[in-house]
């Protein structure tokens, strides 16, 4: 090879593997989980349209191992959030429901991505056990806001209402049908009127 000829950048064997999700993420971003290809990701990490076969089997593999990156930062989220406010308290969750919403907010293809991505969930039992954990970050907050354990039934049915309520929120904030009201929804006001309502009965 010449010596002026430009050289590939060199990746250590983890970071293709990061890029490569950064680099899906980007793309389901703005053309969505079923508009991109292995081949435009490989070429935005400036690597081979082969490489990432190394790291993933097909590309449903690799759009899973996107959905289970975002699910750790969606957990990790939630977590920071609810650590800004004192155990137990009312601010706590609405603070996790705040950060979910957010979430969803500032990346929607890759939150649609997470809950619309049904093919070969079969195959990845982690991409569950990381969804339970997401879930526990509301169940363990509302455990300690009623004072009862997160085995209770009690307290996983209002940990469920208060998700769902979130979820809910999140998909009508991101598809814009928050518009059929006459003013404009609040979300800290929601997130603590639903805490209030659902955990101080």
């Amino acid at each position: 090879m010449p010596a002026n000829a430009p050289s590939r950048p060199a990746y250590h064997h983890g970071d293709l593997r990061k890029q490569l999700i950064a680099a899906v993420r980007d793309l389901v971003e703005s053309h969505g989980p079923d508009g991109f290809s292995v081949a435009e990701a490989a070429r935005r990490a400036g690597v081979s349209s082969a490489a990432p076969y190394k790291h993933f089997k097909d590309r449903p593999t690799l759009l899973r191992a996107v959905a289970s990156e975002a699910m750790d930062r969606l957990r990790d989220c939630m977590e920071v959030a609810a650590a800004q406010h004192p155990r137990g308290s009312l601010e706590a969750v609405a603070a996790i429901g705040q950060a979910y919403v957010d979430f969803a907010r500032t990346g929607h293809g890759v939150f649609r991505l997470v809950f619309g991505l049904t093919e070969g969930h079969e195959d990845a039992p982690e991409l569950k056990e990381k969804g339970r954990a997401c879930f526990g970050v509301v169940l363990q907050a509302t455990a300690a806001c009623v004072g009862k354990s997160g085995f209770d039934p009690d307290v996983q049915h209002r940990a469920y209402i208060l998700w769902t309520a979130v979820h809910g929120h999140s998909f009508l904030t991101i598809d814009h049908k928050t518009d059929v009201l006459s003013t404009l929804v609040d979300d800290n006001t929601y997130m603590m009127t639903i805490s209030r309502r659902i955990l101080a009965e």
